[in-house]
């Protein structure tokens, strides 16, 4: 049998009263989630002063002895091999007494076998030198036992003092065994332990309440710009794009707040862009409407109305609201990736030509196309093909009173470069950098194309970029515009190898005449 993973809620006590979860990490870790940053730091910054306090109170106090019985023991360590370094030097007595004075040090000197005394000097504050002489064969056979070297720490003369004892056992350049044995004082360090002790509880507790504060302080001057920053961005959040992010504090937080300013403002370009293309799409959708419905209204309503020509308007008009839709859908369909390019080997300089004799039929345009060779490329032909249609499209309708539109394809290299040239009034230099952008339109008093829908620079940029391809424009105010766009080539072939479906493209005869009169 199954079993439901039901959650069954803990019944009410007989008060009425629902009583509390029993505790668990599992509650303690969400609960530490909800701390705001500034406890958090607040709280880091609290642990890090504890913990250099405890700190310097186990090496000050509890390993203060330890520590300085090592101290000593290395001063000894350092003084036995000095002595043995200049056993057989001249200033021997001179370097014993030097190291002997500074360390408050009592050495000696003996030969392991006879027992003759090399050298004796005292300089420990109580003279030892009688306490530890009866020790010394005790401490050569402990020394020599324990491989040569021997520490050893006593009570001296009974009395509560300690005393620490190094000797060494090493063999002259004859063979001879020698023992140097070094003896110093330990100074009782109980009142020093104790008046260390009392200084670290008056330093704990000052540094505690300096560390608070510095760490409240520390903790509201380093959240204070991100609550701030929070509270803004929920405005954001609204849809309020005017917002204005201070950009001040520390550096993060300040380029944080700038790179937030900048979304704000780009933000509100896209509302007020996505508002000018509704307000446009729905003006293209209107008018194409309003004709079929006016026309269909007077062909129902008046007698001899129902003509060829009104029935090619209602066609015309729905064709342009087809291609409207359709443009709308391929653009959200291409920036949402729905749609994916398929690549295939074709001839772009065909294409072309094949889709400028489309246009004989469809405009009364002068349309010129100018290329030295055919150029096969890897692309997604019916894409490019789109881009071709929009550039065209989109020099169609912002051209000059001549009403010409040239394109020419330029080979460099292992590019090939199409360009679409028209001769209207040209682009402000201000508004290039933004034409590329969706939503942007450069001309804000609508203008209905004859053909195309106001989409198609959108379009060009999104597929130009699924094939990694170049694109851009160049314009003068009162020159016209060239849009051009690149792609990779994969063969060429001579003018003589084309293929013969359609003579290079030059225009139409009627477009010739209109051409040969300007």
């Amino acid at each position: 049998m199954k079993q439901n993973n039901l959650q069954v809620s803990q019944p009410p006590d007989v008060d009425g009263t629902v009583p509390k979860p029993p505790f668990s990490f599992r509650m303690l870790r969400e609960h530490l989630k909800n701390i705001s940053i500034k406890w958090r730091i607040f709280a880091a910054f609290s642990v890090f002063a504890l913990l250099i306090l405890a700190v310097i109170w186990l090496f000050q106090s509890v390993l203060f002895d330890r520590f300085y019985e090592q101290t000593k023991r290395a001063e000894l360590t350092h003084a036995a091999e000095t002595i043995q370094d200049n056993l057989y030097s001249p200033d021997l007595r001179n370097i014993i007494e030097e190291t002997a004075r500074s360390g408050q040090i009592y050495a000696v000197g003996v030969r392991a076998v006879t027992g003759k005394s090399l050298f004796s000097i005292d300089f420990s504050p109580n003279r030892f030198s009688d306490v530890i002489r009866p020790y010394l064969l005790d401490i050569l056979q402990k020394t020599v036992a324990e491989g040569g070297k021997h520490y050893e720490v006593i009570n001296s003369g009974g009395s509560a003092d300690r005393a620490q004892v190094y000797a060494t056992v090493q063999k002259d350049s004859s063979g001879s065994a020698y023992m140097i044995l070094l003896y110093t004082m330990l100074t009782p360090m109980d009142a020093t332990t104790r008046t260390i002790r009392t200084q670290i509880v008056w330093m704990t507790m000052i540094l505690l309440a300096v560390g608070a504060f510095l760490a409240l302080y520390l903790s509201r001057h380093i959240s204070s710009p991100m609550i701030q920053i929070t509270a803004t961005a929920k405005e954001l959040a609204t849809g309020d794009y005017d917002v204005s992010f201070e950009e001040n504090g520390y550096r993060e937080i300040a380029q944080l707040a700038h790179t937030l300013n900048y979304a704000a403002q780009e933000l509100g370009k896209v509302e007020h862009l996505q508002r000018d293309l509704v307000a446009n799409i729905s003006h293209d959708l209107r008018t194409p409407l309003t004709m079929i419905s006016g026309y269909a209204e007077i062909m129902r309503d008046l007698p001899g109305e129902n003509t060829p020509e009104n029935v090619q308007v209602i066609i015309d008009e729905a064709k342009r609201l087809t291609s409207l839709v359709n443009d709308t859908l391929d653009l959200s369909k291409l920036q949402s990736g729905t749609q994916k390019v398929e690549k295939t080997e074709f001839d772009l300089t065909e294409t072309i030509r094949g889709i400028l004799h489309r246009y004989d039929k469809m405009t009364d345009y002068v349309l010129t196309f100018e290329a030295a060779e055919d150029v096969i490329v890897y692309a997604d032909e019916l894409k490019i093909s789109q881009v071709v249609y929009n550039l065209i499209n989109n020099a169609i309708t912002y051209t000059g009173k001549d009403r010409r539109v040239m394109l020419r394809q330029i080979v460099d290299g292992a590019q090939v470069r199409v360009e679409v040239t028209d001769t209207g009034e040209g682009i402000p230099p201000d508004k290039l950098k933004d034409i590329w952008k969706r939503y942007y339109k450069v001309d804000k008093e609508h203008k209905r194309a004859q053909i195309g829908t106001g989409l198609g620079l959108s379009i060009v940029k999104t597929i130009l970029d699924m094939h990694d391809g170049a694109y851009g424009v160049r314009s003068a105010l009162g020159k016209g515009s060239t849009f051009w766009f690149s792609l990779t080539v994969k063969e060429m072939e001579s003018p003589s190898e084309a293929p013969q479906g359609l003579p290079p493209y030059s225009g139409s005869p009627t477009q010739k005449e209109e051409e040969h009169e300007k």
